[in-house]
């Protein structure tokens, strides 16, 4: 059915239980899907033997020794046992809404994304219980805020469509905006379906990384993965879509601000039609300006 992949972080501490809660949700997925975690990091082994899954040790990494995504990607559509391919972040955990939601899809090549809702969840999961779900699913009502549409945490994608991709280090910024910008390239549908996958990302700290939050938003990865982007114009967010997948299947994306990044596309899509973004850009710093004025930034 899917072959679902990722690059984790070091076995430790918080990290430990938040990624060991991810990991065993999508193996509880049914049809039962393949699940290959990238990387060497402290316990990636262990648990990859501990729950029967695959382990693909060597991965491409930059001078800092963080896992490049081009690496990855190209590995694992590569080696996928299946056709069909999700890359995700490993503290994402996914429900049994995941599959039928993809199942929905028609059409031969695509990429579904979508907003995950974050939790604070610092407790391992007992999916031996019959009601978990339930209970994750009551503690994102109560508790949970759905993420602004400027990050993604998972991707599926048709094995062999992503290739090529810039040497970005994972977890630091852009590459999820490039992946965007580039299936619009590509001229696939691309598909926000967050009115229909609860994806539920734990939140954390960044005590992973030597500088904290800072090293990991502001570091020279992170202004290197910026370059590699190809500038802020393509750092596109889930405003971008063409497709919304709802319960009763695909609709075009027309709402008022989708037609308008629709329309914002268009230059930066056709270089050639370039001048026609100033107006754009001019429109939405007056925007900036009058909810800075009104208190509403």
């Amino acid at each position: 059915m899917l072959t679902i992949f990722t690059t984790p972080k070091s076995f430790r501490g918080d990290i430990k239980v938040i990624q060991t809660n991810a990991i065993r949700s999508w193996i509880l997925l049914r049809p039962a899907c393949e699940v290959i975690l990238f990387g060497d990091e402290e316990g990636t082994a262990e648990i990859a033997s501990e729950l029967g899954i695959r382990h693909i040790r060597e991965v491409e990494r930059n001078e800092y020794s963080t896992p490049l995504v081009s690496s990855m990607f190209s590995v694992a559509q590569d080696v996928a046992k299946y056709q069909l391919m999700c890359y995700i972040s490993a503290d994402i955990i996914l429900m049994s809404d995941f599959l039928p939601a993809i199942s929905q899809i028609k059409v031969p090549s695509f990429v579904l994304v979508g907003q995950r809702w974050d939790v604070d969840l610092s407790e391992p999961v007992d999916f031996d219980k019959p009601d978990w779900e339930a209970y994750l699913r009551a503690h994102v009502t109560e508790e949970g805020k759905l993420h602004p549409p400027t990050a993604i945490d998972y991707f599926v994608f048709p094995r062999g469509l992503y290739r090529d991709i810039p040497p970005f280090a994972v977890g630091r910024t852009a590459y999820d905006d490039w992946l965007l910008y580039w299936t619009r390239t590509l001229k696939v549908p691309l598909i926000d379906a967050t009115k229909v996958i609860t994806a539920i990302h734990q939140n954390h700290d960044y005590s992973h990384h030597p500088g904290g939050a800072a090293g990991v938003w502001e570091g020279p990865e992170s202004k290197r993965n910026i370059e590699l982007l190809g500038g802020r114009d393509h750092a596109f967010s889930l405003e971008y879509v063409t497709w919304i997948l709802t319960p009763q299947g695909m609709k075009r994306a027309l709402s008022m601000r989708h037609l308008y990044f629709r329309m914002r596309a268009i230059p930066i899509l056709c270089p050639h039609l370039h001048f026609l973004l100033m107006p754009f850009k001019i429109f939405e710093k007056c925007l900036r300006a009058v909810r800075l004025i009104l208190g509403t930034a």
